[in-house]
């Protein structure tokens, strides 16, 4: 679907344009469509539709035209798109995804061509946003002064677009095609002198000077009988370069577009003006939409025991030189490619003041690759985007980073890198930018495209593997023995990894000389051809280190192979053991002091991309997994009780559940969900590998167990994951674990929009659940479904499921659930202004919900008041009314639920201007876009 305002007022379908009808309807779309999402009072819905004195029934026929686009929006399946027409108050608004709207796609596209340095990207952004017109704006509509002065507004725009469209092939030296664009327009505006002055200086480049000089006479004359005027400075200049025969310009600096930002000159890329701006103020940061934001820094720690590699750090410092370089760093695995670059990134931190970002594109890991729009969010986010100002498609968020990057010092490490294709949007492309990637590939398509500068990192010489050695073992030790040190480099094939284990192991029995360990390995190189296969020379040093490693930490590393995650903590490394927590932690550290490991966080480890795939070769215990697994529903279980207090366990524990040793405990609502944000990639790869080894009652219950992240952040791409659990509770044959599957899913699709899919998963639920005698999840599934069915326009049928599942819940004695379905029940009915039903419906969850434990979620008091507010409003009790919902605001914005504190705040704005209303929702609002907010509970 698809609202046109650039050309003829339209709605596009699938099916064709919409039927609008008369003048007078197609005004009031226009005037909506000027201002989505944003109430328009009648009055102003008046003056577009008329010039002079409306007609006295005037609100009865603008009450018409809207009650029939709604039927129209409705019959096109506008709510499966987000679309909505509702009525607050006085005022109607359409609500309404701005992207499904040509002037707003237009006017985004043109403010990141005014942003982008490179003019090939400048003049394409343009011609994609022209292209979105066709015909004059707000055709068909009635030519009011509101609507005319819009109209215009969009043309000048429009006008200017184009101007800065040709200045873009000029730049590109298509000069005729400059002309060409400019003549059409200058021939349709005539009077305008800046098109005239333009394709003038078009016409002289390309070489065209008599027609450029019959332009200036024909435009002068015009002027001269149409205004009196004679031609302003920017025409007579263009005529005077013309008159000369001049091809080029004379230096100058070029006038910046009035619309565009004057940029600030720049300072020299030299380490004595970086961070220093042109006024002489130095600074640690950039401005985005007004607001400073410090030089962030996304790079890993440096890596401890750095040695060697002086050359390629010249070298990598003169590939940095230049103009937005690319710097390909090349190598075999394990040759410490990541641990140099981050090495030289820190020593040259003071040369990237605007940030420096780093993003792991895990080319080469079995973990799967992070997807394109995740980096690029990750370095919106850090370059001071606010999340809901983050654009929802990749194409779209590169534009951005490109256009935020343009004026920067930035730094970006791309890290892991398997293919050019992976690199190409995440180039930053700013003048002073430098982008490095490693990678075991030489990357040629990269080379060729991007002007890549190679930069292959070999093995370490002896000297600097026995430097490393002596970094860890200490220089007297190697010293006493530097044959078997210069040995011991070269068999370890000058690999930092492989040295790196040799050297920890050595580290642990002092009493081991080099020589006997460069004998044995040189035993392990003989038989296994070290130097020949890249990833042979780490196998052989892993084998050597867990040879002696004791035996527990050896089958504690050997069951890490089986974890499907991304790292491991104590509970779970416990699980695939065997063991417990103290005794897996004991172990984790002892490969980490192996460098087997490293910590990510407090209580995280991970393993090196080879280390993890010589462990899963290794024989581990059959059992491993499905521990794991089953610590997996035990953890997850423990953080929804924590998360979500009071309410039922979703399901009940599997058959042959291996209850874990321990059970990480949460103490409280705040820990529970940060875990459930660390550990979502772990536990979707959990339930992925419980599908594959044919355990689908595992894979269904971890799934399901996410349910309050998911509640909490809707639209956040769980729709795949919650496919996959539902396939696994149709393999098990589980009516139960198929209808709270489907009751999920079919609410998510249905915030994300998706109001037919939605649909026709919730319809299937409660038979579901009723077959297997599951009265709360029946309940459950019926409130999603009267959320989807509202969202279709059938609210009778949502309010008679609502009180449906009140019963069920009440006779199951699911308060909780309960208390969802009558608040649900209660906003069914103030859509259908029954607002006696509505307040007595608030009250009796009012009811409910005060007889829950203090520490249940906030959310839904707030949600519960706002609506005994709302109705008493319908009811005529304005002083209560406004109490009530003054009371759900300043809950809400005591507990941080801005969202809530928005909803309460505009309803009580819609009635009264008083008591700090409009400032206080002003300053919901600047939380909710510059933080992540906190959305309404869902069901």
């Amino acid at each position: 679907m698809e609202f046109r305002l650039l050309g003829a007022v339209s709605v596009a379908t699938e099916a064709g344009d919409l039927a609008l009808g008369p003048a007078k309807r197609r005004s009031l779309l226009a005037a909506l469509l000027l201002r989505p999402n944003h109430p328009v009072p009648v009055q102003r819905l008046t003056e577009a539709l008329w010039d002079d004195e409306p007609p006295p029934r005037a609100r009865g026929v603008i009450q018409g035209h809207v009650s029939r686009l709604r039927t129209l929006l409705v019959a096109a399946d506008a709510a499966m798109y987000g679309v909505e027409l509702v009525t607050q108050g006085p005022a109607y608004l359409l609500r309404m995804p701005e992207s499904l709207l040509d002037a707003h796609r237009f006017e985004e596209l043109v403010a990141l061509a005014r942003g982008q340095r490179a003019s090939a990207d400048a003049v394409a952004m343009y011609e994609e946003a022209l292209a979105l017109w066709q015909g004059p704006a707000l055709t068909g509509a009635h030519p009011s002064p509101v609507l005319q002065a819009a109209a215009q507004a969009l043309e000048e725009t429009r006008l200017a677009s184009v101007e800065r469209l040709a200045a873009g092939y000029g730049e590109l030296g298509e000069h005729a095609r400059a002309a060409a664009l400019l003549r059409a327009e200058a021939t349709a505006h005539p009077l305008r002198e800046s098109l005239s002055a333009a394709l003038v200086t078009a016409l002289r480049r390309a070489g065209r000077r008599s027609e450029a000089l019959d332009w200036f006479h024909r435009t002068r004359r015009l002027l001269a009988d149409e205004l009196g005027l004679d031609p302003g400075p920017e025409l007579a200049d263009a005529y005077v370069l013309a008159l000369r025969g001049e091809t080029d310009d004379p230096p100058h600096p070029a006038a910046p577009h009035p619309a565009a930002p004057v940029p600030a000159p720049r300072a020299e890329a030299h380490p004595a003006h970086a961070g220093t701006t042109h006024s002489g103020t130095t600074h640690s940061g950039t401005t985005y939409l007004g607001t400073t934001y410090p030089g962030t820094d996304l790079l890993p720690r440096a890596p401890r025991g750095f040695h060697g590699r002086a050359g390629e750090f010249t070298e990598l410092s003169r590939a940095a030189a230049g103009e937005a370089p690319v710097c390909l760093v090349t190598g075999p695995a394990g040759v410490g490619k990541t641990a140099f670059v981050v090495q030289w990134a820190h020593r040259n931190r003071a040369a990237f003041p605007d940030g420096r970002l780093y993003a792991d594109l895990r080319g080469f890991a079995d973990t799967g690759e992070p997807s394109l729009l995740d980096v690029l969010r990750e370095f919106l986010l850090a370059l001071g985007v606010a999340p809901r100002r983050i654009p929802e498609t990749a194409n779209g968020a590169a534009a951005l980073f490109r256009s935020l990057a343009a004026d920067r010092q930035l730094l970006v490490v791309l890290d892991n890198v398997r293919e050019s294709e992976q690199v190409r949007p995440l180039l930053p492309g700013g003048a002073r930018c430098v982008t490095v990637v490693t990678s075991r590939y030489r990357l040629r398509g990269l080379i060729a495209s991007d002007a890549a500068r190679p930069l292959p990192v070999d093995v370490l010489g002896p000297d600097d593997g026995t430097a490393l050695l002596s970094g860890v073992l200490g220089t007297e030790r190697v010293h006493a023995e530097p044959v078997a040190a210069r040995r011991l480099a070269e068999l370890c094939g000058g690999l930092p990894l492989a040295l790196r284990v040799v050297a920890a192991r050595l580290a642990d029995r002092p009493q081991v000389t080099l020589a006997a360990m460069a004998a044995e390995l040189s035993d392990e190189s003989r038989r296994l051809a070290l130097l020949d296969v890249e990833d042979t020379g780490v196998r052989a040093a892993l084998r050597l280190t867990l040879r002696h490693l004791p035996p527990a930490v050896a089958h504690h590393f050997a069951q890490l192979g089986r974890h499907p995650g991304t790292h491991v903590d104590q509970y779970f490394a416990a699980a695939l053991a065997g063991t417990d927590p103290d005794t897996a932690e004991s172990a984790l550290e002892r490969m980490r002091a192996a460098h087997l490991l490293t910590r990510c966080a407090a209580d995280r480890w991970t393993p090196h991309d080879l280390v993890r795939l010589y462990a899963r070769s290794l024989d581990a215990d059959p059992e491993a997994l499905p521990r794991v697994l089953d610590q997996c529903v035990a953890t997850a279980l423990a953080a929804a009780r924590a998360a979500e207090p009071g309410d039922e366990a979703c399901f009940a524990l599997p058959d042959g559940f291996r209850a874990p040793h321990t059970v990480r405990e949460f103490g409280d609502r705040a820990a529970a969900m940060d875990w459930f944000a660390a550990e979502r990639e772990n536990l979707a790869l959990a339930a992925e590998a419980a599908a594959a080894a044919g355990l689908p009652d595992r894979a269904w219950r971890i799934v399901l167990a996410l349910w309050p992240l998911v509640v909490w952040r809707a639209r956040d791409g769980w729709t795949p994951l919650l496919q996959t659990a539902l396939r696994a509770a149709r393999t098990a044959g589980d009516p139960y674990a198929e209808s709270r599957v489907l009751a999920l899913l079919g609410w998510v699709l249905n915030e994300e929009g998706r109001t037919a899919e939605a649909l026709a998963c919730l319809e299937a639920a409660p038979p579901l659940a009723a077959r297997a005698g599951d009265p709360s999840g029946e309940a459950t599934a019926l409130v999603n479904l009267s959320l989807a069915q509202a969202a279709a326009g059938d609210t009778d049928e949502a309010v008679h499921g609502c009180v449906r599942a009140a019963e069920l819940a009440r006779s199951a004695g699911d308060a909780h659930t309960e208390r969802l379905a009558l608040h649900h029940l209660a906003r069914h009915r103030l859509t259908a202004r029954d607002w006696r039903s509505a307040l007595d419906t608030a009250t009796a969850a009012l009811a409910l919900a005060s007889a829950e434990p203090p520490d249940t979620p906030s959310a839904s008091r707030v949600l519960l008041v706002m609506a005994t507010g709302e109705a008493l409003l319908g009811l005529g009790d304005e002083p209560e009314g406004i109490r009530r919902l003054d009371e759900a605001a300043r809950a809400a914005e005591a507990t941080g639920f801005d969202e809530g504190a928005v909803q309460a705040l505009e309803a009580l704005l819609r009635v009264t201007a008083g008591d700090g209303f409009r400032a206080r929702h002003a300053a919901a609002l600047e939380r909710l876009a510059t933080g992540d907010g906190t959305g309404a509970p869902g069901a």
